[in-house]
């Protein structure tokens, strides 16, 4: 294939790289995690740049030497300074000589070297040098590098700064590289190979499959004998491996693969919070449905109540029915309205003047029972929905976790909105008047919430047993009113039947506006604290609703980037396996 169709074949796949890292760098702008937009922008940056060597390793391990010994310009490229804390990145690419400071902590250096052509190299600072800006290293290099070489002072490559620094490399971007053993000179044959095998063992235990480990002496290259430095070793290497045409192609490939890694990123955090999205609108869901539950159990329990009421009515209203049908005789009358001249107590309207107070004392007593009896079960119940609801809350399931990464934002904001949550749940619980219905209670009740003992859940009881003996013995009044009226009107001759049809007919409507009056208010005043508690879920609503929106936005962000990527790598490994065989005799 002609160089001008290979040239045209990889600005092709260039260009393809650029739109697909565009794709994922919107993405990574709308997770709005500053530093993975930096890496994501860099990589975009240095799509068109050659292959990228970072040389990495500890202060005084002989870095800058090897980068000068591997240029073999016979001029010091990087500085060999005394002093082992600088903290100046320098990257060393080909062009005119120049040097360009970036910033204080970066310098590009310029070099008309032919290896430069193909590939970029990068001095950093030691691993263990304790440095303000040393994070510039991992943050802006690491993840866009194609090569990483790990240089050790020969005589110890076993430092702890070092090796924490590689399960960095290894485990955070998974980048290739190779380690030399520098100023091998310093060590005996022997000594050496001790060295060079520990560090073979050391890598493999860490992962890497057959560890490139080379001795070198950047002095003796330096000084003019490559050959039998070592450096010559890892010149060969490079030709083998990455310079004659190969660079490219392989910073295609890393290229890939560090989107690759960012994308892996972005999939298990949006996989953390998609999940966590989950989970809070089932424990949503389940709040609601307690709630229901819990509030037809309550209303179940205003039944019962209401039942033992009217029970406890119609035993009162029907014996004073067959009292005053017994006493509505005619000769019971006549013999009354006889007695009635020696007292008035006799007569028939003293006799159903009693009736009617007897009644009264009897109604009172009777619902007053009742009601203490049945507004237990009434207030446990309601007491039970606010306690369970409370305990949803503490027991709340976290997915999502501060320490997340990418996500960490979100999660801090949604820690932050379960303990709002919670806290305003306790104090919900702990004040009374969230647990008074001021429509409910009489004007002339005697019922003061801050009197009512213990507060909060606690003042539930003294609301029902308040609101319903009230509402019972208005509606008994208005009963007894009524009976009042009738009776005052009875003479020997009026008709019997008329009169018990009449108190019948007036305790009837009492017994349905007890029924009713009652079961409706105490029904509402379980309806309102339900509604109460489900108010204080507004913020936690908003964050699901904000929450469902985004990651819905991030899902179908990740999987447009996902496709375009993997697209490529499809496409990039045909080509590759198409032009390995065109090679082959």
């Amino acid at each position: 294939m002609s160089h001008e169709i290979v040239d045209a074949t990889l600005r092709g796949f260039k260009i393809r790289l650029s739109e697909a890292i565009k794709t994922l760098h919107e993405l990574v702008e709308r997770i709005n995690n500053p530093q993975l937009a930096e890496n994501t922008s860099d990589l975009r940056e240095r799509i068109r740049e050659p292959f990228m060597f970072v040389i990495v390793g500890e202060v005084k391990s002989g870095k800058s030497s090897f980068i000068n010994a591997l240029l073999d310009t016979g001029e010091e490229i990087c500085k060999v300074a005394p002093d082992p804390c600088t903290d100046t990145i320098q990257q060393v690419l080909y062009g005119e000589e120049e040097v360009i400071v970036i910033n204080e902590y970066l310098k590009k250096v310029f070099h008309p070297v032919d290896i430069l052509k193909e590939i970029a190299i990068v001095d950093t600072p030691g691993t263990n040098t304790i440095i303000q800006h040393h994070q510039e290293i991992t943050q802006r290099f690491i993840p866009v590098s194609d090569l990483i070489v790990f240089v050790f002072e020969a005589k110890n490559p076993y430092r702890q700064s070092a090796w924490e620094f590689f399960d960095f490399i290894s485990a955070e971007w998974r980048k290739k590289v190779i380690f030399v053993l520098q100023q091998a000179d310093l060590m005996t044959p022997e000594d050496l190979q001790v060295n060079i095998r520990g560090v073979a063992r050391q890598a493999e235990k860490k992962g890497i499959t057959d560890p490139k480990v080379f001795a070198v002496s950047a002095k003796q290259a330096i000084d003019g004998a490559l050959e039998g430095s070592g450096v010559d070793l890892v010149i060969d290497y490079i030709n083998a491996n990455i310079t004659g045409g190969k660079a490219p192609w392989l910073k295609l490939e890393n290229n890939l693969t560090t989107a690759g890694e960012i994308m892996s990123k972005i999939g298990s955090g949006l996989e953390q919070r998609q999940k966590q999205l989950r989970e809070d609108q089932g424990f949503r869901k389940e709040v609601v449905e307690t709630l229901e539950n819990q509030g037809k159990q309550s209303k179940k329990q205003v039944k019962l109540l209401v039942e033992n009421m009217i029970a406890g009515y119609d035993s009162i209203t029907t014996e004073a029915e067959k009292t005053l049908g017994r006493g509505l005789g005619f000769f019971t009358l006549i013999k009354r309205s006889v007695k009635s001249i020696f007292s008035k107590k006799e007569s028939p309207t003293g006799w159903l003047t009693e009736l009617t107070d007897k009644m009264e004392v009897s109604l009172k007593q009777e619902l007053t029972k009742k009601v203490n009896d049945g507004v237990v079960s009434v207030a446990d119940s309601i007491q039970q929905m606010a306690k369970m609801i409370q305990l949803k809350i503490q027991h709340n399931k976290t997915i999502l976790k501060t320490d997340q990464g990418i996500f960490a934002d979100i999660s801090e904001k949604r820690v932050q909105v379960m303990q709002e949550l919670q806290e305003a749940f306790t104090d919900f619980l702990n004040r009374t008047e969230n647990f008074v219905d001021e429509s409910l209670i009489p004007r002339d009740s005697q019922f003061t919430p801050d009197l009512a003992k213990g507060g909060g859940l606690a003042v539930i009881g003294v609301v029902i047993a308040t609101v319903t003996k009230s509402m019972a013995f208005d509606i008994t009044g208005g009963i007894l009113s009524a009976v009042g009226i009738i009776f005052a009107g009875i003479t020997v001759g009026i008709k019997r039947q008329k009169v018990i049809k009449s108190f019948a007919s007036e305790v009837s409507k009492g017994r349905t506006a007890l029924k009713e009056d009652v079961s409706g208010k105490l029904e509402n005043y379980v309806e309102t604290i339900e509604r109460r508690i489900d108010q204080k879920f507004h913020d936690f609503d908003a964050m699901i609703q904000l929450e469902a929106r985004e990651v819905s936005l991030l899902s179908e962000k990740y999987q447009h980037a996902e496709q375009l990527l993997k697209s490529l790598k499809m496409d990039l490994v045909d080509h590759l396996e198409e032009e390995a065989n065109k090679d082959q005799p």
